[in-house]
């Protein structure tokens, strides 16, 4: 059973196009008939929207097997008086859910992520968290990468805010139990035995995305296809209880070791 990231992991981050693999696998799983949901920290376009995209590029799933942060927020924060952060789709993506964007007294600061946040907009966060409004962030990835540049994640912009302000933040995506709890309650419409214990997850994100599942008892499996060049960049930092269970380049080399029976 799987979870399967999407963003640097079935898609380039570069142009969205599909990575070497990621179709194949798909195909595979779904061929032998193996439980998977696609879990994504997609955050700038509708969910539903975001899905067709990947039908259109080729990726052969049912939308019942698909989760991102969007489907979850309503459970999560009230929709009154949002202070959000983000791409301009993201903020016009929340109107369209009903959320009311107020950037005089929120009660939620709301991030996502984007390029070229700048110092106003911190300051303008900070002001409201120190007014008391909490702090949600729709994901904790640790970097962001677009045009072969890479960025601080909403994950390490949240930590910036906690230690700036004292306020603790929650997460309704990757890599928050609740996120991953809903995918395995999905999950378990496939096969209703599923637990953590029994799910490799599958994502380029290995302090995020991989960090919070193995917590959870998940299997990992690190792609290097995605925000870091090289295993060697991140992993000998980690805390050995977090570092993943096997790395491999892209989701062609994950397929190979599935055929071979090492994952």
């Amino acid at each position: 059973m799987y979870f399967i990231d999407v963003q640097g992991t079935l898609i380039s981050d570069e142009d969205k196009s599909p990575l070497r693999g990621s179709i194949e696998f798909i195909d595979y799983l779904n061929e032998n008939n193996i439980p998977y949901m696609i879990i994504t920290n997609n955050t700038k376009s509708a969910s539903y929207e975001f899905y067709v995209y990947l039908k259109s590029i080729g990726f052969n799933f049912s939308f019942e097997r698909y989760l991102d942060p969007l489907m979850m927020l309503e459970s999560r924060i009230e929709k009154e008086s949002v202070a959000a952060y983000g791409a301009q789709k993201f903020l016009e993506t929340l109107q369209e859910m009903g959320f009311r964007l107020d950037y005089r007294e929120p009660k939620t600061v709301l991030l996502a992520i984007k390029e070229d946040f700048d110092a106003d907009e911190y300051a303008q966060m900070i002001d409201f968290l120190l007014a008391g409004a909490k702090l949600v962030g729709m994901h904790e990835t640790s970097l962001y990468v677009k045009n072969n540049k890479r960025y601080p994640g909403v994950g390490a912009i949240l930590k910036m805010l906690e230690f700036a302000t004292s306020t603790p933040y929650e997460v309704v995506g990757k890599p928050s139990s609740a996120f991953y709890a809903e995918a395995l309650k999905r999950l378990q419409r496939q096969e209703s035995s599923a637990a953590f214990e029994e799910v490799t997850i599958i994502s380029d994100d290995v302090t995020g995305d991989l960090g919070g599942a193995k917590v959870l008892g998940m299997r990992t499996v690190f792609v290097t296809s995605g925000k870091y060049k090289s295993a060697e960049e991140i992993v000998p930092f980690l805390k050995e209880e977090l570092k993943p269970d096997l790395i491999k380049a892209d989701m062609y080399d994950v397929l190979q070791s599935i055929k071979g029976g090492s994952v």
